[in-house]
């Protein structure tokens, strides 16, 4: 990601939704080093914020009673919740959660594109987001595993207005000429049961080393670490309640 703040259209938070936080805390503190702060308000749920330094990087969400995913949500800042709500449902998208406001921090919704694929759009109102980027620790990337390529960039590209950059072998979200993301095809590699889904990658000091801590501390290498194009190294994990994530080389350029 060559973007270093929340910009309107870029990634600008990661939230995991985990149904055992202080097994999500243990484990990321382990991975990544995070130092964690629970909101204490009633209203927040237990609403827990990560912290590399005195900087936040991302949020852990206990889960409800009702069936919920254990995934990790990628956020895009917008300037109008409620507008981008709109734009996206026009698109082919749907509202999940329709736009509600956090006290104190913003406003934000839950939504899916048109494949399912699930993400959250937030609107500052105090609370920018992450206040690091692209360092061990923090988002560095984020990735849509889509089946249907075309229908993804068709519809991202209306509802945010992202540039693509799209090579034989990968194509690469950005705006203003600063890349942030990526696209993977999803093909008979990925089982069919597996749906459409964005993947936030963190950045690290060592993926190799990252990726052996995570299976120490009860998590799974999906995908071994692996050189790919450019040099860049990267693997993808998945947590002990089940949520998927990558890691990559920080400093490394995509």
């Amino acid at each position: 990601m060559k973007l270093d703040r929340p910009v309107a259209g870029g990634p600008c938070w990661a939230e995991l939704g985990t149904p055992d936080l202080e097994a999500g805390r243990r484990f990321y503190g382990e991975l990544f080093g995070w130092r964690t702060e629970t909101d204490s308000r009633e209203e927040m749920g237990g609403y827990t914020i990560a912290y590399v330094g005195h900087l936040p990087v991302a949020a852990l969400v206990p889960l409800g009673g009702e069936p919920q995913p254990v995934t990790w949500f990628v956020t895009f800042a917008v300037a109008d919740v409620d507008a981008t709500v709109e734009k996206i449902k026009s698109a082919g998208g749907t509202g999940v959660f329709e736009p509600g406001d956090v006290p104190g921090m913003g406003r934000f919704a839950s939504v899916a594109d048109p494949q399912g694929a699930g993400f959250h759009v937030w609107q500052a109102q105090g609370f920018e987001g992450a206040g690091l980027f692209n360092e061990p620790g923090s988002l560095g990337w984020v990735e849509l595993m889509s089946r249907q390529p075309e229908r993804s960039v068709e519809f991202y590209t209306a509802v945010f207005g992202w540039s693509v950059n799209a090579s034989e072998h990968y194509t690469q979200w950005g705006l203003d000429g600063a890349d942030f993301g990526g696209m993977v095809t999803m093909d008979d590699k990925f089982p069919p049961e597996v749906p459409p889904h964005w993947l936030p990658y963190f950045a690290v000091a060592d993926v190799d080393a990252s990726a052996a801590t995570a299976t120490e501390a009860g998590g799974t290498v999906l995908m071994e670490p692996t050189t790919v194009p450019e040099s860049l190294r990267i693997a993808v994990l998945r947590d002990p309640q089940g949520a998927m994530f990558g890691v990559y080389l920080a400093g490394a350029e995509h």
